[in-house]
């Protein structure tokens, strides 16, 4: 398997104008899909096999994807060098027919998305929008974010009430906020949480698979910390090394066993967040 991924990979990248804007695990971590300069590429991971190209001829270089569970349902957004579709709207494709069954249109650049069975988010720089998705889509909340230019943030996919939330970097610097997702009224929803998690600006957020963790780097890259999503409490520290990295992104396994890292020192760690004894060092620094 490790073969078959290696070689798909060099082969898109021996194509000097496929340039991977992105690679991401859908919400249950049975496929991931890469977003390039040459279209869509999704891969179910076991047994580990490519299962649809959305190829440049038809859908131009795309800079967002997002799968929903392993329906038919995949949002996209338009980017790169050779973009066909605008890069401040959200097209929801239809892969079995495909057909555009929906589209968002914003006034800036998507700089993320977000799917949920039940609602779909927009990543702004400096705006969250979430709407109700795919049935009767319409929108339920707006807020004004944190410049936030790398589009960081995560949703839930639990149906647990007090664990329909969204996390992204908050108003202060290091900050995680939390966001109910569980009214579908915006003057219903409450107000948000906040956690100090770091002391320079977020780069990379991740939540497990049932929500009860979530965990969270900075740009010093040298720590990631995992907290209670419910109680807003430490749980571990995790240290990737001393020195200044650039993290591309952090993720639990689906156990919630083990959480991984990549970054631009190009190693992979990964750590044990449940038997924190199985890591060979402690993490004791302020990032």
């Amino acid at each position: 398997r490790r073969r078959f991924l290696a070689r798909n990979l060099n082969e898109m990248n021996r194509n000097s104008r496929e340039k991977v804007f992105k690679i991401k695990l859908n919400q249950d971590h049975g496929c991931f899909i890469c977003c390039t300069e040459e279209g869509v590429r999704i891969f179910n991971i076991e047994p580990l096999a490519e299962k649809c190209h959305l190829d440049i001829s038809s859908y131009g270089s795309i800079t967002h994807a997002e799968m929903l569970f392993r329906t038919n349902l995949l949002a996209i957004v338009g980017g790169g060098l050779r973009p066909r579709f605008s890069e401040n709207v959200i097209l929801i494709l239809d892969d079995s027919t495909k057909q555009f069954v929906l589209q968002y249109t914003f006034q800036m650049p998507v700089l993320g998305v977000q799917l949920r069975k039940d609602k779909l988010v927009a990543i702004l720089q400096k705006e969250i929008h979430v709407f109700s998705f795919p049935n009767d889509s319409k929108k339920l909340i707006t807020m004004e974010t944190r410049d936030n230019p790398k589009g960081i943030c995560e949703v839930s996919q639990s149906v647990a009430v007090d664990k329909q939330f969204l996390v992204l970097p908050g108003h202060k610097i290091g900050s995680l906020q939390f966001v109910d997702l569980s009214t579908s009224e915006t003057s219903m929803s409450k107000a948000p949480i906040t956690v100090s998690a770091h002391q320079s600006e977020i780069s990379c957020i991740a939540l497990n698979q049932d929500a009860s963790m979530v965990a969270s780097a900075s740009e010093k890259g040298t720590l990631i910390r995992v907290w209670d999503t419910l109680k807003k409490v430490l749980l571990a520290e995790l240290r990737r090394g001393s020195d200044t990295a650039n993290l591309y992104c952090i993720n639990f396994s689906r156990d919630s066993e083990f959480l991984c890292c990549a970054s631009d020192k190009g190693t992979v760690h990964v750590f044990a967040v449940r038997d924190l004894q199985l890591n060979k060092r402690s993490a004791n620094d302020t990032d």
